[in-house]
């Protein structure tokens, strides 16, 4: 989701149905400000996390939100769904039509799943250039060895989409159980990973996305807002000011 950063002029023109010349007049005026201060070029840039006003009358005051939810096998990654129940769903009052999804987990994966109205921030997490490890823990048909731990910090070649993927972390727990840290999200990776053993997934489920866990206070199918210090994890040095 991309972040809606436009000029102030054009954003001015399109809101108040003013021609460029009479928008250009409110700025040399003093009758707009951005974020507490006075604008007066045209071409400033915003956000819409911008808080703008005219003659201090708001006409934009957008507050990022943050989400964290500990999703339940069954439940969909998707605003809406005609079979079945969705994150959406599950975040009842605290659902808004500007939120979106950070990184989706298929229908039979349980765990953490991020929503936001924050284009920028999801995108330092889900882009592949900021490398965002992913935590799951796995439970599995059939019994462990090491051979999967070498195979999985090798990487799989995948033919129908021709691709290696990335090492992998396997961390053994239990004959039947494992972590598993990657930072892609390729389509059901994780089960094709293993389905090369020929060992089904019988539980999946996300424990954390970077340094951000699931809050262990969550039921299944609860959400809570992200404190800003979680949300500085993937954004250490950014404020919406600085957009």
């Amino acid at each position: 989701m991309a972040s809606k950063r436009s000029r102030l002029d054009r954003y001015l023109c399109k809101q108040l149905q003013l021609p460029q010349k009479q928008v250009r007049h409110l700025l040399l005026e003093g009758r707009v400000s951005v974020n507490g201060l006075l604008a007066k070029s045209m071409d400033l840039q915003i956000d819409e996390f911008s808080l703008i006003l005219l003659d201090g009358k708001v006409m934009q005051q957008n507050v990022p939100r943050y989400l964290m939810l500990h999703k339940p096998v069954g439940v969909v990654c998707a605003t809406q769904d005609q079979q079945h129940t969705t994150v959406i769903d599950l975040l009842g009052e605290k659902a808004t039509a500007d939120l979106h999804i950070v990184g989706r987990l298929d229908l039979n994966t349980s765990g953490l799943v991020l929503l936001t109205n924050d284009g920028r921030w999801s995108r330092r997490i889900m882009s592949p250039e900021h490398k965002v490890d992913k935590c799951y823990r796995v439970t599995l048909q059939n019994p462990l060895d090491d051979a999967y731990v070498k195979a999985f910090a090798t990487g799989f070649y995948f033919g129908f989409e021709d691709i290696t993927t990335l090492p992998a972390k396997l961390e053994i727990l239990t004959s039947h159980s494992a972590l598993v840290t990657l930072q892609e999200g390729r389509y059901h990776q994780i089960k094709r990973m293993f389905g090369r053993f020929r060992n089904p997934v019988v539980g999946l489920h996300r424990l954390s996305v970077g340094d951000l866990r699931l809050d262990t206070g969550l039921q299944v199918g609860e959400s809570r807002a992200l404190t800003p210090e979680e949300v500085a994890l993937f954004m250490p040095a950014f404020s919406h000011h600085d957009r």
